[in-house]
């Protein structure tokens, strides 16, 4: 049966940012007068502001009453796509986020607590804390994992971090200089290997897909500190020669570190530990329902590793002795502090929550449907006119995601993978995903299933991309000319990266404006 497209267009409303908006005296929220005699007990406010704090003039704030701002956000909103319609962003996966999941994080026993408050009343929030540790431990094997870590990229460095203690604490970190990577692990990985003061090495993929044994025999030596992989990486392509590679970075005295990023399609699968693997870190804003992150947040890198690289672990660790939990501070071979404190706990709680609705069965049978539906997907796209896959002749299954290439249709109608994306905007589609540069894949795009969109869903992403190709190959102009259907034409890209045409505060935006 063949799929419908619905008709789509996004509303436009000639919004002013909020900053811009408001009427003198207006209010969301009036605050009754002070009683006398709670002035008579304190004294005047004014008092209890040092002068040198004071301001001088009013904040420049919109005054607007509550509706106003409520209206404001949503008209915003309806001019966003996102979540809202289907968002298959491959390489980091996203689902959706339950809502009683948000309203519990919401709570005051999680946004007004502060981390350095008596343990005796953060019970609560510390076990929630331990019992994700728990959970991660069980599904990779680890002895210990912490949440310090902001992301993938922090979570990174934190391996990077104990690799450095570890190595230290035995007298061989100056000669231990060299981290292995290949060029399909994140970038995240070589930058924090980097920026940690280590070499990076770079093996390269080959014809099946991934690094071959003898390039890494070739880069592993007595200088060797760790390796960093993702398996499988951002092409689906899972390495089955794994164990061999662990065995051989082990032999050489170096640590193995597993970048679980791309989990969803494996979890209750494989365990990072049982592979050989050192330390290993998950996305708990990703494969565990969390809200993905962006522009910086909030994310949580979820770092774990053996009993053997736990006394390196950042501190504090959260800790418990059957009865109480704790703060565990005493760690005097810790790598120090990767962030603050013991980690962003809404994005820890949500993920907990998530992780205990789904039990180890749902787990598996989500991961079970995160690799059928690629692969359903696959057959479908592969029909399509322009549309070819990364490394064609290999035969194994790709798992969670796989890396296409619109090459062809490039070459033969002038349309990009740009384009393409642009245009998916118009059917109230998410544009694709393309990869992480570099680019192994000319004119890339990798979408990801996962469990959460049904079959219905995934015909129409997919009839979309079909529009498209017939659309290029007929009339290339209403791709490249597109988008048509939304609240802004296109966006200038140039302007990005040029700080006279963006602002980080109102305040700067004023002075720039008047400055053109």
């Amino acid at each position: 049966m063949s799929t419908t497209l619905r008709e789509y267009h996004a509303p436009v409303w000639s919004e002013p940012v909020i900053m811009e908006m408001g009427y003198p005296g207006r209010r969301g929220v009036i605050f009754s007068e002070v009683e006398e005699d709670v002035k008579t007990a304190v004294g005047s406010v004014e008092a209890l502001v040092p002068v040198t704090m004071r301001r001088g003039r009013k904040p420049a704030l919109p005054e607007m009453s509550e509706p106003e701002v409520l209206y404001h956000y949503l008209r915003l909103s309806q001019q966003t796509l996102g979540m809202m319609g289907i968002s298959l962003f491959g390489t980091c996966t996203m689902k959706y986020n339950a809502q009683i999941n948000e309203a519990m994080a919401w709570r005051a026993e999680i946004t007004e607590v502060h981390p350095y408050q008596d343990e005796d009343t953060l019970q609560g929030a510390l076990e929630i804390v331990h019992g994700m540790d728990t959970i991660l431990r069980e599904l990779s094997g680890m002895d210990q994992f912490i949440f310090q870590a902001g992301g993938g990229a922090d979570a990174a460095y934190t391996s990077c971090a104990v690799t450095r203690a570890y190595h230290a604490s035995r007298g061989e970190l100056e000669q231990r200089n060299e981290i292995i990577t290949t060029i399909q692990t994140h970038p995240s990985s070589a930058a924090t290997a980097a920026a940690a003061g280590f070499k990076v090495i770079t093996l390269m993929i080959e014809e099946n897909g991934y690094p071959s044994l003898e390039s890494l025999k070739a880069a592993v030596s007595s200088r060797t500190a760790a390796l960093m992989v993702n398996n499988p990486d951002d092409m689906g392509v899972y390495n089955p020669e794994i164990r061999e590679w662990v065995r051989l970075v082990h032999e050489a005295g170096g640590l193995c570190f597993y970048d679980h990023a791309n989990f969803n399609g494996a979890m209750t699968k494989i365990r990072a530990r049982e592979l050989g693997f050192d330390a290993c870190m998950f996305m708990l804003h990703k494969t565990f329902g969390a809200p993905k992150s962006g522009v910086g947040g909030p994310a949580v890198g979820a770092y774990g590793c053996s009993a053997e690289l736990a006394p390196f672990l950042p501190a504090p660790v959260v800790a418990f002795d059957g009865e109480r939990y704790s703060l565990d501070h005493d760690r005097p071979q810790s790598c120090g502090k990767i962030r603050e404190f013991w980690g962003n706990v809404p994005v820890i709680l949500k993920a907990y929550a998530w992780s205990r609705a789904m039990g180890a069965e749902g787990m598996a049978e989500a991961s079970d449907i995160s690799v059928l539906a690629n692969n359903y997907m696959e057959k479908g796209l592969l029909a399509i006119r322009g549309v070819t896959r990364s490394h064609p002749d290999a035969t194994s299954p790709r798992l969670e995601m796989t890396r296409y290439s619109l090459q062809q249709m490039k070459e033969e109608t002038g349309v990009d993978v740009h384009d393409v994306q642009n245009r998916m905007s118009d059917f109230g589609i998410d544009p694709m995903w393309s990869s992480h540069h570099p680019w192994l894949v000319e004119e890339p795009f990798t979408p990801e299933p996962g469990e959460m969109y049904g079959k219905e869903a995934l015909d129409t992403w997919i009839a979309v991309l079909a529009q498209i190709s017939a659309e290029a190959y007929s009339n290339p102009q209403i791709v490249k000319t597109s988008p048509h259907n939304q609240a802004i034409h296109r966006l200038k890209s140039a302007n990005m990266d040029d700080p006279q045409h963006w602002a980080m505060t109102w305040r700067a935006f004023q002075r720039k404006r008047q400055n053109t």
